[in-house]
């Protein structure tokens, strides 16, 4: 990774903020890192918060057996936008000076889930995705993984058909065309783009249609067999990923249709395949959480719509996260950043916990008395 002199004098001026270590490190001590307090082993990511318009803060140099993913969600505007927010433009102009070797996006690219839509407009919506998100990417030859939200194609189902199967035939057809390849080495695309597998570095992803709070038995069949296939079970790590979260964290979110159904069967059903991180949008709210032995990565929102935190004053805010993962070492850090500004979220500014009608999730750093 090279760097000019402008962004050498950056990055080695740069301050260190909160990294934790994966799961098993949550057993560790803690130090004081500035006013950062953080639980287990300490990561190498350094940030400076540099005014958007002028350059991106820089994290220091990747190190080799490390895997860099920027994770993104809900970029969506109002029904029918073909527009995205400052925000989104921000962050799709940033990722490249980023270098990961992947961009994970939880869902909801484009606005769709309203009836009253034409075929044209939803049309319009996906060539607009097209334009500002995805060719992007790929002119960066940055290869982009993703999970289907609700607004893009949701799975909902009224008296016996799909309430929305012309937006799902229409995101069917968009990335199912060769020219909007997203450049993922895959596993089984046999459901693509709804359900499917993809592997890279040692690292085996399973996204899963969680448009809707059902996940549907034969997709549960389907991912019990991906799982348990070698791809999966001869990777350094498994990660799934899915639109609605195994359990809500965000004010409006908590109530039934708004997570998915049976969030600790299907925790256990990860677990059971040793399944590291599930990452997840529609909340529109960041938060690095856990369940037992399961990470939940909760991606806020950059389009719009952020909210709040179940339990917390904080104020809702837009968020993107970078993630860092040392296969050899076990170990994981996050980088979130707040948007616009770019100002580091510290994990000791959430809450530890948050509890709601479906469960307790706890924040990835801590174990917390039952």
């Amino acid at each position: 990774m090279g760097f000019n002199r402008r962004q050498f004098f950056l990055w080695s001026t740069a301050s260190v903020i909160a990294t934790v270590s994966g799961c098993g490190a949550r057993k560790g001590g803690s130090v004081l890192i500035g006013n950062n307090l953080v639980s287990g082993a300490v990561g190498d990511s350094a940030t400076r918060s540099i005014p958007p318009e002028s350059s991106s803060p820089l994290l220091a140099p990747k190190r080799s057996g490390v895997v860099r993913w920027v994770v993104i969600s809900d970029l969506n505007s109002q029904y029918g936008s073909t527009t995205y927010e400052p925000e989104v433009e921000q962050v799709i102009r940033l990722i490249p000076d980023w270098q990961p070797d992947l961009v994970l996006c939880g869902g909801d690219m484009v606005a769709g889930q309203k009836l009253a839509l034409s075929d044209d407009q939803v049309q319009a919506m996906w060539d607009a995705f097209d334009r500002h998100i995805r060719q992007p990417l790929a002119d960066a030859k940055i290869p982009l993984g993703f999970t289907i939200g609700n607004h893009d194609g949701s799975g909902a189902i009224r008296s016996g058909g799909l309430l929305f199967e012309r937006d799902r035939s229409i995101a069917r057809t968009y990335w199912t065309d060769p020219a909007h390849d997203p450049g993922l080495t895959f596993v089984d695309r046999t459901h693509f783009p709804f359900y499917y597998t993809f592997a890279q570095n040692d690292i085996f992803y399973l996204s899963w249609d969680a448009s809707t709070a059902a996940i549907s038995a034969e997709q549960l069949t389907w991912v019990e067999q991906s799982l348990r296939g070698s791809e999966a079970q001869t990777a350094k790590r498994r990660i799934a990923i899915g639109h609605l979260p195994l359990y809500p964290v965000a004010v409006g979110r908590d109530r039934p249709g708004e997570f998915l159904n049976g969030g600790d069967t299907l925790q256990a059903l990860l677990e059971q395949y040793d399944v590291h991180t599930y990452i997840s949008g529609h909340n529109h709210a960041y938060y690095p959480g856990h369940k037992g032995a399961l990470e939940l990565l909760y991606s806020g929102a950059v389009g719009g719509g952020p909210r709040q935190l179940l339990g917390s004053d904080a104020a809702a805010q837009k968020t993107v996260t970078i993630v860092e993962i040392s296969l050899d070492a076990e170990q994981t850090t996050y980088t979130t950043y707040r948007l616009p500004d770019l100002e580091p979220i510290a994990y000791e500014s959430l809450p530890p916990m948050i509890q709601s009608s479906a469960g307790r999730v706890q924040r990835r750093d801590l174990v917390l008395d039952n």
